[in-house]
């Protein structure tokens, strides 16, 4: 059986479920039956506008946000799927802090739940820096589906990957094992 890398924290009879659906080409299927809806945030001021209502929505009070954008290397760089960071530059006598928050380009064409469920992820980060109780708690307060999403984004980003092998050359294929 080959390793589900997204899944590798689940339970075998889980892992086993899922090399079941993509044995019998259904992964695919399945998703896009439980997912239709597609977002329209294509741009990089398109995703800031939607960042900044979902945070103006659940995190008044926390810090702004400098820069939202989607990031091309990201999912390759730095195996993430979106990443926050806190800028601080000395401009003059001050110190000026900005905050930035990058998500993979892969959401640009996902379906809209799995783009929400990275931006709740990435702004439960702005309060919360560790994946702790009170940092899933906060994601599920912005998102109360969040724990099956996470896991769905997970069936997706098998299915693309499953979906990337089968397109590529056989010989590229046997280097990836």
């Amino acid at each position: 059986m080959e390793r589900l890398k997204y899944l590798a924290g689940y339970p075998q009879h889980i892992q086993a479920r899922v090399h079941e659906l993509i044995e019998r080409d259904r992964l695919g299927a399945m998703l896009v039956d439980k997912y239709r809806q597609p977002h329209a945030v294509r741009s990089d001021g398109q995703l800031y506008a939607y960042v900044q209502a979902l945070k103006d929505r659940h995190l008044r009070q926390s810090v702004p946000l400098g820069k939202v954008i989607y990031d091309s290397k990201l999912q390759v760089m730095k195996h993430a799927l979106g990443t926050h960071t806190a800028i601080s530059r000395v401009q003059g006598g001050r110190l000026k802090a900005s905050r930035e928050m990058r998500i993979a380009t892969v959401f640009r064409d996902a379906p809209a739940d799995f783009l929400k469920m990275i931006v709740v992820h990435e702004l439960a980060h702005l309060k919360e820096t560790e994946h702790n109780k009170s940092f899933y708690q906060l994601c599920t307060h912005m998102a109360p589906d969040y724990h099956q999403l996470e896991f769905d984004l997970r069936l997706y980003l098998t299915h693309l990957d499953v979906e990337r092998r089968s397109r590529a050359p056989r010989s590229a294929v046997e280097g990836d094992r």
